[in-house]
């Protein structure tokens, strides 16, 4: 990736709102000090959604990268004032239950917290009253309060950051409409606006939910869908009389009842910001309150989406408040109201007294998007971030553009995440209105989306249909997690008793599936891994150099391999078939992957291509694997003909297929790759030919719980960029003495018995417990790391746990807890893989 040297670049930044403003902080900190802001209303509150946000900072969520966002933007802009005045205000957090179901979410988010280093504490009914005398806590199971979280005033971090960023050399223009983008030779080159054009070697779009209209110049998607969000203020309440009158000393410095509009930017924050309340999250109505002096602001999400054209809104001059706050509309807010009269009863002797619709964004996945466009070099994404994680992500953009890679692991975020088939309007729209509605809903990890659905299906398909499949969706993919067909092999079967989030999306049958893979031998649909193909005279050189292992092996090898960065992170790991000198097949993880490799193809000599969606692929595993295949075909299948980690072409009957022998359920096997045209034929004659062995399909609950038992890594789960091989334990899949590759000097000197911290696998102590993933991990009491995967192993029975400790505490037989719900599981650190280490069935 291409960067130009610090003391030349030229940005210009396209937004000065919180996330243009923190990057352009950022960035000049950093050295680069020729950045220009642009922005096309007055500053410092130029009316997009900064200027109307209420500028609630929660911490805690399922994504450790978002929370990692979010605790930067409390420590950065807690330590920013402008004129005596914090932009920030610990208030604290309080997400209170009033169903048995948000309670028990509540335990489960102080688990993420600990995991991921947030203060946290579940309160009794009586605890949250304390801190919300308001409240009815006869309504009440309990609540979760976190002390640093607190409310940022978003203009006011603007105003701090523009100052720092303009004493190293930034500019900032206000009024400058941006009108398209230049380009040369797939290089961004300057940005044309209403009032010249501005030279720049990097372009980045932090225009919020005008970032369809920025990229739409720059001929590059922005997934991401404007959406109107609605926020209401009381009339002033007797129970607030005084509690935050700064003179009275509850609010110190955190400023007057009404400060000017220039200072405040109209919205929420023209309301006055003065709190000493927790932010109150009544997330079984879908709302939340913050405290505005003597009022109540309520913010509702339980309304029907009300999706906004970016193309249509009007400038600044011609919106009647600004661009991003719309009409109230107070049918859509009266169950809202009457939700919040029956938490906070005080309320009934009051009104709405003012109120917006404010617009912001949402993407498919509800996660930013950022990045720089491969299609057009130079042209950076920070799009959809909400102020709760701009200061976090303007550092990572900031540290991507500057060093070449943010210092945390960003794969959630990364533009290149999304398939071609979740890029159309109709899926951006679709998707973007279900996360509007699902901001405070309890995601269980496995939860697909609903609509659109079916949207990408493999050639079994109906087959899969035809015996019952229980799908879940990854990538718009279908994928069986389990076969009804397969129910009887489950009855007898003994089973540890799950709770209700555990047995949520599982069902006993992935044992039986499980037992019939290890037993006899299973079908699984391999179809949605992504499939690449690398050619041309100058493919394995390239390779080579991008990835840790040596490919430099006879066709028909296949190895295993890693992706790493110039940090020796780990970008993903692959195998790599080599099917000719110059034709290999790359089993990759995500679009990510296929982004990093054309970013650093070169020009001649090399092609790289997706072939995903041309072909399909079953994997076969079981002890059985053989007796069902070899007679399909006349080449030899034994171990000495065919041995592991080889790959060749053949026909099983009618149907081509190149043949891996590979497995990831720790059985013997192969993946059978053929083109999408023959996939239904593959299945049937696969199928056919396995009758008199037993032969099921198997879904992806069996296949979790059987690779966990051989203690394989799953990228993205297990270890990001943020881990290095040795400390992940695939230290094995690097090779220095190859030669020369990307990420090999930042690994001089390290090793397995170097690293500080490791991947370890856990048993769980009670053969009956379960645990899911993103649990905490506790060592002598103190939390010490976060769990990655989890599933129940049924060969061995019992729970299986990889997880994140200090190298002193992975140690073989070292005993530690996961709180899982509240609950302290206990567990031992075991020495990997538990299953087969001998590698035995494997190689027979």
């Amino acid at each position: 990736m291409s960067r130009t040297p610090a003391n030349s670049s030229r940005v210009v930044v396209i937004g000065a709102g919180i996330v243009g403003c923190s990057l352009a902080d950022e960035l000049t900190a950093r050295g680069w000090t020729e950045v220009t802001v642009l922005e096309q209303g007055p500053l410092p509150a130029p009316g997009g959604s900064t200027s109307h946000a209420p500028g609630l900072v929660f911490q805690t969520g399922p994504s450790k990268t978002m929370t990692e966002f979010a605790a930067y933007t409390v420590r950065k802009f807690g330590s920013l004032e402008v004129d005596g005045l914090p932009c920030f205000n610990p208030v604290g957090g309080l997400e209170v239950a009033t169903t048995e179901a948000r309670w028990a979410d509540l335990h489960r988010k102080a688990g993420l917290a600990a995991s991921w280093g947030v203060r946290g504490e579940l309160l009794t009914p009586q605890q949250c009253k304390q801190l919300w005398p308001m409240l009815d806590e006869t309504k009440l199971y309990g609540g979760f309060h976190t002390a640093d979280d607190g409310l940022a005033r978003a203009v006011l971090a603007c105003r701090a950051q523009i100052a720092r960023a303009e004493s190293r050399g930034a500019r900032f223009l206000e009024r400058h409409t941006v009108t398209g983008i230049e380009r040369e030779d797939g290089r961004v080159t300057g940005v044309v606006t209403d009032r010249g054009t501005f030279p720049a070697d990097h372009v980045v779009s932090a225009a919020g939910f005008w970032g369809p209209v920025i990229g739409a110049m720059a001929g590059v998607d922005v997934p991401l869908l404007p959406l109107a969000h609605q926020y209401a203020t009381t009339e002033p309440l007797p129970e607030l009389d005084g509690v935050n009158d700064p003179h009275g000393g509850t609010s110190g410095a955190w400023g007057s009842p009404r400060a000017s509009e220039a200072e405040r930017g109209g919205g929420a924050e023209s309301l006055g910001d003065e709190a000493s309340k927790p932010i109150l999250r009544f997330q079984d109505r879908d709302l939340y309150f913050r405290e505005h002096t003597d009022r109540i602001g309520i913010g509702s999400y339980a309304h029907r989406p009300m999706p906004v054209d970016p193309f249509t809104l009007p400038a600044f001059d011609e919106a009647p408040v600004m661009p991003s706050s719309l009409p109230f509309t107070e049918d859509d807010f009266a169950p809202s109201w009457q939700d919040s009269v029956g938490l906070l009863p005080a309320l009934g002797a009051s009104r709405v007294s003012e109120g917006f619709n404010g617009v912001f964004s949402f993407t498919p996945d509800g996660m930013p998007v950022l990045g720089e466009s491969r299609e057009l070099r130079g042209f950076w994404l920070a799009e959809a971030v909400w102020v709760t994680h701009s200061a976090g992500v303007a550092k990572a953009v900031a540290e991507w553009m500057t060093d070449g890679r943010p210092a945390i692991d960003i794969h959630e975020c990364d533009l290149y995440r999304f398939e071609d088939a979740q890029r159309s309007p109709a899926y951006i729209a679709d998707r973007g209105a279900q996360s509007f509605i699902e901001v405070y809903d309890v995601i269980h990890p496995l939860q697909p989306m609903e609509q659109p659905r079916p949207l990408r299906t493999s050639p079994f398909y109906p087959r899969q249909q035809e015996l019952g499949a229980y799908f879940l969706e990854g990538g718009g993919w279908e994928r069986p997690h389990w076969y009804e067909a397969n129910a009887p092999l489950a009855e007898g079967l003994r089973l540890p008793e799950r709770d209700a989030w555990s047995a949520r999306y599982w069902s006993p049958i992935a044992a039986a599936e499980a037992r019939a893979t290890r037993e006899r031998v299973a079908l699984y649909d391999m179809t949605p891994l992504r499939r690449l193909e690398v050619t041309g005279p100058g493919a394995l050189a390239f390779l080579q150099r991008m990835t840790s292992n040596n490919l430099a092996k006879k066709p028909g090898a296949v190895t295993y391999t890693l992706l790493l960065d110039e940090t020796g992170g780990i970008r993903s790991d692959l195998t790599v078939a080599r099917l000719a000198p110059d034709r290999f097949q790359v089993g990759a993880n995500s679009g990510s992957d296929l982004d990093w490799l054309l970013r650093h193809a070169p020009d001649e000599g090399v092609q790289v291509r997706d072939i995903t969606s041309g072909t399909c692929c079953i994997g076969v595993w079981g002890p059985l694997a053989r007796d069902l295949v070899q007679p399909l075909t006349r080449d030899d299948f034994s171990h000495q003909a065919f041995g592991y980690f080889k790959a060749r072409h053949t026909y099983l009957g009618h149907v081509p297929v190149t043949a891996m022998r590979l497995s990831y359920v720790g059985e013997l096997g192969w993946e059978l790759y053929t083109t999408a045209d023959m996939g239904l034929r593959l299945w049937d004659t696969l199928w056919e030919a396995g009758r008199e062995h037993g032969v099921i399909a198997a879904g992806r609950s069996a296949f979790n719980s059987l690779r966990l038992e051989k203690g394989y890594r799953a990228w993205g789960h297990d270890m990001t960029t943020e881990h290095n091989p040795y400390e992940a334990g695939v230290g094995f899949a690097v090779r220095p003495a190859k030669g020369d590759f990307l990420g090999r000097d930042a690994l001089e000197g390290r090793s397995e018995e170097t690293a500080a911290r490791k991947l370890s696998c856990l048993t769980l102590d009670d053969p009956d417990a379960v645990v899911l993933g993103k649990e905490p991990v506790y060592v002598d009491g103190v939390p010490a790391g976060y769990v990655t995967s989890a599933a129940y192993g049924y060969t061995l029975g019992r729970g299986i746990a990889y997880a994140w400790l200090p190298a002193a505490a992975a140690a073989p037989g070292t005993a530690v807890h996961i709180e899982y719900f509240g609950e302290k599981i206990p567990a031992t650190v075991a020495q990997e893989p538990l299953f087969d280490p001998q590698m035995e069935r494997i190689r027979r």
